[in-house]
């Protein structure tokens, strides 16, 4: 009886199951089927599929079976280890959504390494490791074991952080550009606010002056916001000629206006489009023009 393990990753392994079922239609293999799948969802003319297996049960067919096949997981390697089973193992691959990343790559090479398995990576050659099995003798399960286990563990924790300490990196990488654009948001929400409040409710949208002078108001609330949370949060300034810092700031985002301006003005009156949407995508622009003239022109390390 072959025994086939997908573990109970949430995400489909199909290929596996599509591999052993041809190899079934040809004949290869004449030994009963039985598999755990898991979240894998498949039909088999063939196979005797469950989802999941209760433990107790699981050891037993672990025990009674000839052949294990199983994912790279490590405790469903193991189990048919410690059980001096034959197996092969095959790896999840993040390329085919398989997982979140190929890190069963490592443990499955680490294993047939040692000589406790073969490991399939070509699935168009699994009839012909099927055949290796035959005479395949695998390392029996000692005591040196543990340090094996060992390694892996020390390779998952080493190698796979957990989603918070990926999330820390990524921070800790990447602060400067993340908190400009949480910053850039609220800075175009407050800007259009602004804009949005006074045009139709203060000032007349017909007049195209009006709407450039709704404009600059809205520049000019949004600036004053953008250069006190750009100055401390963003780059942290510690120049303490801060007027002149600010004065080369409202310069750039002067700049800026009349880049935004000019947008207004092709967008909305020659060209008659919608004033609401071409000011949100002239601010999508000016956040990153902003982005460029603050990093290398206004904010310095001077203290």
């Amino acid at each position: 009886m072959i025994l086939v393990t997908l573990g109970t990753q949430d995400k489909s392994f199909k290929r596996l199951l599509q591999a052993l079922e041809k190899e079934l239609e040809k004949g290869t293999i004449k030994e009963e089927v039985i598999v755990q799948a898991g979240y894998t969802k498949f039909t088999s003319k063939y196979m005797k599929i469950f989802d999941l297996i209760p433990s107790d049960q699981f050891e037993k067919l672990i025990k009674e079976c000839d052949l294990l096949i199983t994912h790279g997981g490590v405790g469903s390697i193991l189990a048919g280890v410690k059980n001096h089973k034959k197996i092969i193992a095959v790896a999840r691959l993040s390329k085919y959504k398989e997982h979140t990343n190929d890190h069963q790559k490592q443990i499955v090479e680490a294993f047939a390494k040692e000589g406790y398995l073969l490991e399939l990576r070509d699935f168009s050659k699994l009839g012909e490791v099927l055949k290796k099995v035959e005479t395949f003798k695998p390392k029996k399960f000692k005591s040196n074991t543990k340090e094996l286990i060992a390694y892996l563990e020390d390779y998952i924790d080493r190698d796979l952080p957990t989603w918070k300490e990926k999330i820390s990196a990524l921070w800790k990488k990447h602060k400067e550009v993340l908190l400009y654009l949480i910053f850039g948001v609220l800075t175009t929400l407050v800007s259009l606010v602004t804009y949005y409040l006074l045009v139709g409710t203060v000032l007349d949208p017909s007049s195209a002056l009006l709407l450039q002078l709704a404009n600059i108001i809205a520049w000019v609330v949004s600036v004053t916001f953008a250069y006190v949370t750009n100055r401390k949060y963003v780059f942290e300034s510690k120049n303490k000629k801060w007027v002149k810092e600010a004065v080369s700031f409202y310069l750039s985002r002067g700049f800026s206006l009349l880049f935004d301006m000019g947008i207004m003005f092709v967008g909305v009156t020659l060209l008659k489009g919608n004033d609401k949407i071409i000011k949100l995508l002239s601010q999508i622009v000016v956040i990153v023009l902003n982005y460029i003239l603050s990093k290398w022109l206004v904010f310095t390390k001077k203290k």
